[in-house]
């Protein structure tokens, strides 16, 4: 059956690790230039590669919908630039998840497929979507909720090695970003990890340098652009974290309290998916 996810980043790769190994068959959109900053553990490169291989498997790039439904029947991720999920009516997917992590609803509704998901702040389960997954680090992260939202965004990120907002490099300028270092690197705080409009962005603290926007976009000022790890362990960087396969398990446990199975065939029309 197919598995629609919006959002190809950190996050909805881990999500789709964990649907894709529990054997249902993935198609996931994003934006045709994608933002995200964990390249190593995203999807989403796929739409700048041509193909990427993330941990085990392999997410390839395509802009029809029959062959997306092709690629996931072959057992890999199928990747669309198609934010608005415009392919949407030619997919019939069993489920939809929106792992954009916008904090907000950018537009998805519950018909848009039998089963809806909603990931993080800016759902309501039972309104805009059957049920939403907790995404906030601490106790209640990967829940599901059946009814009632997710904790709102805080603006602050997740305690990592001591260190929250000191890990997040952000744009000091607005500008065309320029990567001066690569995803593993070790860094020291006031180390150059980037240029914005011709700006530095400096590192904040000490570690290894996470996540890195790619070069060649213009990004606003205060933009997130880079993401250090205090831990200072360079795999990190090439596997998906605990945040995003917890989410992802949040995520799997929906689809099967729904009925959501992974040996149901690819849907071929309207009325073809099993829904709640």
């Amino acid at each position: 059956m197919a598995v629609i996810i919006r959002g190809a980043g950190d996050i909805a790769t881990g999500i789709a690790l964990r649907l894709h190994r529990a054997g249902f068959q993935i198609i996931m959109t994003d934006l045709p230039q994608p933002t995200s900053i964990r390249r190593t553990v995203c999807f989403s490169e796929a739409l700048r590669l041509g193909e990427v291989l993330v941990e085990d498997v392999r997410a390839r790039r395509t802009d029809s919908a029959r062959e997306a439904l092709d690629i996931a029947g072959t057992g890999e991720i199928a990747v669309v630039a198609d934010p608005a999920c415009a392919l949407l009516p030619e997919l019939y997917p069993a489920a939809l998840v929106d792992a954009i992590l916008a904090k907000r609803n950018l537009g998805t509704s519950r018909d848009m497929a039998p089963v809806v998901i909603g990931v993080g702040p800016g759902f309501t389960a039972g309104e805009d979507c059957h049920a939403a997954v907790e995404t906030m680090r601490g106790h209640t992260l990967g829940r599901v909720l059946y009814r009632g939202a997710p904790i709102p965004n805080t603006g602050i990120p997740g305690i990592v090695g001591g260190y929250g907002l000191e890990r997040v490099l952000r744009a000091p300028a607005a500008g065309v970003f320029e990567p001066k270092m690569e995803i593993g690197q070790m860094v020291k705080a006031g180390q150059v990890a980037a240029l914005v409009g011709g700006v530095p962005m400096r590192c904040t603290i000490d570690g290894c340098l996470r996540g890195l926007l790619q070069g060649g976009l213009t990004v606003p000022q205060g933009m997130k652009c880079g993401d250090i790890d205090p831990r200072c362990k360079r795999d990190h960087c090439f596997r998906a974290s605990d945040k995003a396969l917890a989410v992802g398990g949040g995520v799997l446990e929906a689809l099967l309290h729904f009925g959501c199975r992974p040996d149901m065939p690819l849907n071929e029309g309207p009325g073809a998916a099993f829904g709640p």
